[in-house]
């Protein structure tokens, strides 16, 4: 028999890093759904937040719904607005930011899933 498709009620806050106050709520993931392979979640974050570079060992692919955010690679940075994407590389230094007043809103994909153990964040 067929497994019937999961509803999933509601997301998983997640504790954010960084400078201000975060808000992640993950769909799809290690503590929402179980899932090691995909991580989905909505982020909000404030104008002025920026969280520290880390180097993580999975994909991540970031649209931007609302506002700016701002992703900081060895070489530069690449501003993402509204209606835009992004992805970055597993082993590749990023550093997210949202600089301009109105913050962003933006869902991240990452594959494998986000885990503290893998995102390797600078000290």
């Amino acid at each position: 028999m067929d497994t019937p498709p999961r509803l999933i009620n509601q997301p998983t806050r997640i504790e954010a890093a960084g400078n201000k106050p975060k808000i992640i709520e993950e769909f799809i993931g290690r503590q929402n759904s179980g899932h090691t392979n995909i991580s989905v979640a909505r982020m909000r974050s404030p104008n002025g937040w920026e969280e520290p570079g880390q180097r993580p060992e999975f994909d991540e692919f970031s649209v931007v719904l609302k506002g700016l955010l701002r992703v900081e690679y060895e070489g530069g940075y690449i501003d993402v607005r509204a209606g835009q994407a992004i992805i970055t590389n597993a082993g590749q230094w990023v550093r997210y930011s949202t600089p301009e007043a109105e913050g962003a809103e933006y869902l991240a994909v990452c594959l494998p899933a986000f885990s503290m153990d893998t995102v390797h964040r600078d000290d």
